[in-house]
């Protein structure tokens, strides 16, 4: 694995994803022990070109963990996703625990609601709104359907305050308004 094809590998991988540092080197260096096993080579050697690849695409840009965290957060928390799976899925992609903050931060000030464990109201309330949990079901079925929606909620990572204030709404329009007060 020579460090041009490293490189155009990695290019045709952040041509398609948006990746943090961590991940990238991951991907790289999957490549790289599947090279050095296939030709018998060091792996050693591409392990050292992965890292300064990877110092090279952060010095000029090309990656940023913080931006990649900020959107990643960003598109989690509009899909419906909790604060918990937010960060959980940061820490998956290698970011750090502080920048897991800052994005989170970063995530409550630009969308005007709170990406904090407290502040999942508005998640949760878009998560149900494209699941089609609570007051999105016909009247009818809700009750029948409660049990089911809460475990939803609960493995989309919501506290169980936070899913029944979803649940309890009469309707979306009540919904809104109770997101809209929080």
């Amino acid at each position: 694995m020579t460090p041009q094809r490293l490189e155009a590998i990695a290019l045709f991988h952040l041509e398609r994803f948006a990746s943090s540092s961590a991940n990238l080197r991951r991907v790289l260096m999957r490549r790289v022990q599947r090279s050095a096993q296939l030709h018998g080579t060091d792996p050693a050697a591409g392990a050292e070109a992965v890292e300064a690849l990877i110092a090279r695409f952060l010095r000029s840009g090309l990656l940023d963990d913080k931006l990649y965290a900020e959107a990643r957060a960003a598109r989690l928390h509009r899909r419906g996703a909790s604060a918990r799976k937010i960060a959980a899925s940061l820490a998956e992609k290698g970011i750090d625990r502080e920048l897991i903050g800052v994005a989170l931060d970063e995530a409550d000030g630009e969308a005007g609601y709170s990406a904090r464990p407290g502040g999942d109201l508005a998640a949760a309330a878009a998560l149900a709104r494209r699941r089609r949990l609570g007051p999105y079901r016909t009247p009818e079925s809700r009750a029948d359907f409660r049990q089911k929606d809460l475990g939803t909620l609960a493995r989309a990572g919501f506290g169980r305050a936070v899913a029944e204030r979803v649940l309890n709404a009469a309707d979306p329009e009540a919904l809104r308004a109770l997101v809209e007060e929080a």
